[in-house]
């Protein structure tokens, strides 16, 4: 009985405080149990009441950290006007926040779609051979593809959003976006040179300017085209007339000269107008060895050249152009030898071309010896590498150093040798042509001024089987 009592009594203390706890405990003791047992049950009530609350408090919490709509499970009554106050500033937060979430989520995949277009622009621009630069209204360098940065020998990271003067300091082209930003023109085209490698390099470069709606430029784009091969074309063909009408004015002066000193009846005798005839003559086959050579040539790089192969033994071949040259090797005593022939020196190729090359070579080596010297054909068989080389060295006045990698081009004749003799620059050029272009084979050179020179051509040998099917 005194437990309980004192159960209730420790249940009043919680429900009604400490003071008015103390005043009861002086009741009777019937009393004194009724109000232990009213005690205990307001601390009842009051326990429920305050877990309902936290409870609910609990929920609120979560809903304000979650937004998400649960206030309608609230069980306190007492917190139901705070629940629709909650609510109501839920509602009027979570649409903006709905609107902005939406906005995000449409931003997000607008800066995807950039990004794959900055990456498509990107491979576009880094496929692209020419070189692509942009620059923005302060002149600085926004982008550029690696074609360009080759060219102008910088790197885009390193230069990206700096001034354009910094890296190309002395290069023309970063005045020439300055002046087409300047002068808002749409579109300039330049033609620009460049110092590569220590020889120029031509560009066609084509300056964009890109304007806003108000008519300002934003930006400007340049766009450099190698034009260097086109250039040298252009002036090959420039020298290629030239040299043609050189040579083809020169056989005509003559032969128009001497007709006309024959009209005029200058040549008195038969011996006389035999002389004229004779010189007539020799210029016309001049002028027709150099137009025969210039139309082999074209026609060889054109490949139109119709080209007629067989097995054939180059011994043989360089036996009859040595016989064709000996009468011109003795007028100035000079000594023509060829080896003997061997066996296996077959290849298959053209035998008028392959004719056309020795005779040239051997054409030259008499012309530039000197009376009294000597030219000589030698064979070198490679059975591993499967090529047979031929070469002819002669004992005569040699080529410059300077002058070596320019011998088998066209029309050039060596400046220190031109006195020495005669010739239109187009016969070692002819070879060259027939030996590679033809043949796939190659010639080479090796000279010292003074002291002679050998030039010579390497062709593969025909195997047993190509010559059987052949």
């Amino acid at each position: 009985m005194k437990g309980t009592l004192a159960l209730c009594l420790s249940a009043l203390a919680l429900a009604c405080g400490g003071s008015i706890a103390a005043a009861v405990v002086s009741l009777p003791g019937p009393i004194l149990l009724a109000c232990g047992i009213l005690g205990l049950i307001a601390a009842a009530g009051l326990a429920y009441s305050l877990i309902h609350i936290a409870a609910d408090v609990q929920t609120m919490t979560q809903t304000l950290r979650t937004d998400r709509p649960i206030l309608d499970s609230l069980r306190s009554p007492a917190l139901k006007p705070l629940a629709g106050a909650v609510r109501e500033c839920l509602d009027k937060t979570l649409q903006p926040l709905q609107n902005a979430r939406r906005e995000i989520q449409e931003l997000s995949l607008q800066l995807q779609l950039l990004r794959r277009r900055k990456s498509g622009i990107e491979a576009i621009l880094n496929s692209i051979h020419d070189a692509v630069l942009v620059c923005d209204d302060q002149d600085r360098l926004i982008l550029a593809n690696p074609a360009a940065e080759k060219i102008l020998g910088f790197e885009s990271e390193k230069a990206a959003l700096k001034p354009l003067k910094e890296h190309l300091a002395d290069n023309p082209l970063a005045d020439m976006i300055i002046r087409a930003r300047s002068s808002k023109v749409r579109h300039v085209r330049h033609e620009l040179s460049l110092n590569r490698s220590g020889s120029t390099a031509w560009f066609d470069c084509l300056l964009s300017s890109v304007l806003d709606d108000s008519g300002q430029v934003i930006s400007v784009v340049a766009v450099l085209h190698d034009i260097t091969r086109e250039k040298e074309i252009s002036q090959a063909k420039n020298d290629f007339v030239s040299h043609v009408s050189h040579e083809l004015k020169t056989p005509l002066a003559s032969i128009n000269a001497y007709a006309e000193m024959l009209v005029d009846g200058e040549a008195q005798d038969e011996a006389a107008i035999r002389q004229f005839c004779e010189i007539i003559q020799g210029q016309a086959q001049r002028l027709n060895r150099l137009i025969e050579d210039i139309l082999n040539i074209s026609r060889i790089e054109s490949g139109l050249m119709k080209v007629n192969r067989q097995n054939l033994s180059l011994a043989l071949i360089i036996r009859d152009a040595v016989e064709m040259m000996q009468s011109y090797a003795q007028e100035k005593n000079i000594t023509l030898a060829a080896p003997a022939p061997i066996l296996c020196d077959q290849v298959y190729a053209d035998r008028d071309m392959m004719m056309q090359v020795v005779v040239n070579l051997l054409s030259n080596a008499v012309k530039y010896t000197p009376t009294g010297g000597s030219v000589s054909v030698q064979f070198d068989m490679n059975d591993v590498d499967g090529t047979i080389t031929v070469s002819v060295t002669d004992t005569g006045i040699g080529i410059p150093e300077q002058d070596m990698d320019k011998l088998f081009g066209k029309f050039f004749r060596v400046e220190a040798n031109k006195n020495f003799a005669k010739g239109t620059g187009l016969g070692l050029n002819l070879v060259r042509q027939i030996v590679e272009t033809v043949h796939n084979g190659r010639v080479f050179v090796r000279s010292k001024q003074g002291q002679g020179s050998t030039f010579g051509f390497v062709l593969p040998i025909t195997s047993p089987k190509t010559a059987s099917i052949a």
